[in-house]
């Protein structure tokens, strides 16, 4: 189905969501008729990287520019997203019909070769509760604490770019969950400076409502009057707007959608697009439409991704469309240094360059957008842009989010690279030995104390 018949389709009957992974697809006429080596890449990777898709998603797709159309190459993993001599090492066990503990050996090593937690997530970001960790909770930046619901752990459909990706690969220590959210109350109440909570994933809104109520509802009680805002980074708008219109509860996640306005807090739905087709069907209108007539608020954010969106036009068209259905541009990111990222990435300063020929482009309705931006083990680090200063060519920088708060919002500089294509490939620029916040030994003990939070005593 093209995206002229997508904008125009009448919203079809109640269809109950079903995963459909490696064996359903294989069955799909459509994907029967695509060449064999990319239906060999397809099966071989979807035993080292997660796959899974629906029917909505699956009709998003343009069949007929597969391999190259971007919606596809946004759900199907691609032969290139492993080194060559890993792809091999997995076909030829399933060419030998290997068994599948044999395959599962292979792949976790794999797994574990691809930076499954980039940004210190297990090492940094969880905070402890009485010298012990606090499940399913991470706590990087001072005002906000992420919260990972064991039953949200998983997605409507999988986005092969995921920085998330360990989460649903079934390698238990690598794995964020938390399955009630009493710790979450406990650590808290002794967090007064919270201000937000993210329930992240995964993805919360392939919950049940009663289970997302579970969780969040005690969040709302007079002794977390600290809290002001309660954020859902979900991709459900793009990979299952049903989720909110026709599913059997649509209408119960939307009354505690008001309820959680009623108390007071703002409810942020941070969706995830990563293209515009993905806003262009009657269903995800009407998904919108009615999540924004309980109160809540939609903000929109991805990453830039080789072969997926690494266009102005398309960055600007997809902003332009979603300030037209009532959203509001928050973050275009630079795709994350895990899984598949060698796939994926696109070199810092022609991030920028998309970033702002698209931001040129839009009215400043849109430009409530920031990036291009890396979520760096320091922080949120965005690209300011590409200056000549004093002879040197440089990046300039700066600190969107900060493990330490005195950071944010002061510019740096880095060498200018046409090849970095992360954070950990910049060098300090003016024969500085690194950066203001790398090392620890010109900090004061405040400081000290910021960049080691959470803590407790």
């Amino acid at each position: 189905m093209h995206q002229a018949q997508l904008a125009h389709q009448a919203i079809a009957p109640a269809e109950r969501y079903r995963a459909i992974g490696l064996r359903q697809i294989a069955a799909d006429p459509r994907f029967e008729k695509l060449p064999a080596d990319v239906r060999e890449g397809v099966e071989v990777l979807s035993q080292v990287l997660p796959f899974r898709t629906n029917s909505y998603v699956a009709d998003l797709v343009d069949w007929d520019a597969v391999p190259d159309d971007p919606i596809f190459q946004l759900t199907f993993p691609q032969r290139e997203m492993l080194a060559p001599e890993a792809y091999e090492r997995v076909a030829s066990l399933l060419r030998a019909r290997a068994a599948a503990p044999e395959i599962r050996v292979a792949a976790d090593e794999i797994r574990l070769r691809m930076n499954p937690h980039p940004a210190g997530q297990l090492t940094h970001n969880v905070p402890k509760l009485d010298g012990r960790p606090v499940e399913g909770v991470q706590h990087k930046y001072r005002e906000t604490v992420l919260y990972f619901p064991s039953q949200g752990q998983t997605c409507h459909a999988y986005c092969t770019y995921c920085f998330r990706w360990p989460q649903f690969v079934g390698m238990a220590d690598l794995k964020f969950e938390a399955r009630a959210s009493e710790r979450l109350q406990a650590y808290l109440r002794r967090h007064p400076e919270v201000t937000d909570v993210l329930v992240t994933g995964g993805d919360p809104m392939i919950m049940k409502t009663a289970s997302l109520r579970a969780h969040l509802e005690p969040l709302l009680a007079p002794d977390f009057a600290h809290l002001r805002s309660l954020r859902i980074g979900t991709k459900a708008l793009a990979y299952w707007p049903q989720r909110f219109v026709t599913d059997d509860d649509a209408d119960d996640v939307l009354r505690f959608f008001e309820r959680v306005v009623a108390s007071g807090r703002q409810l942020a739905v941070m969706a995830h697009f990563s293209h515009p087709r993905e806003l262009s069907t009657a269903l995800v209108r009407e998904a919108i439409r009615r999540i924004r007539s309980t109160g809540a608020q939609i903000r929109m954010q991805a990453p830039l991704v080789r072969r997926v969106n690494d266009a102005a036009e398309t960055w600007a068209e997809m902003w332009r469309t979603g300030v037209q259905l009532g959203l509001v541009p928050y973050y275009m990111f630079v795709e994350r240094d895990t899984g598949p990222k060698n796939y994926f990435e696109v070199p810092l300063a022609r991030a920028y360059q998309i970033f702002r020929d698209a931001y040129q482009n839009v009215s400043g309705l849109a430009r409530t957008v920031r990036g291009p931006s890396m979520s760096a083990h320091p922080g949120k680090v965005r690209v300011l842009g590409v200056q000549t200063v004093a002879g040197q060519k440089v990046f300039v920088l700066d600190l969107l989010q900060a493990r330490n708060h005195h950071w944010v919002r002061r510019p740096f500089f880095a060498k200018f690279s046409r090849r970095a294509t992360w954070f950990s490939d910049l060098r300090p620029a003016f024969g500085e030995d690194r950066f203001f916040f790398d090392g620890v030994r010109d900090r004061t003990p405040e400081e000290r104390e910021l960049l080691e939070m959470p803590v407790t005593n």
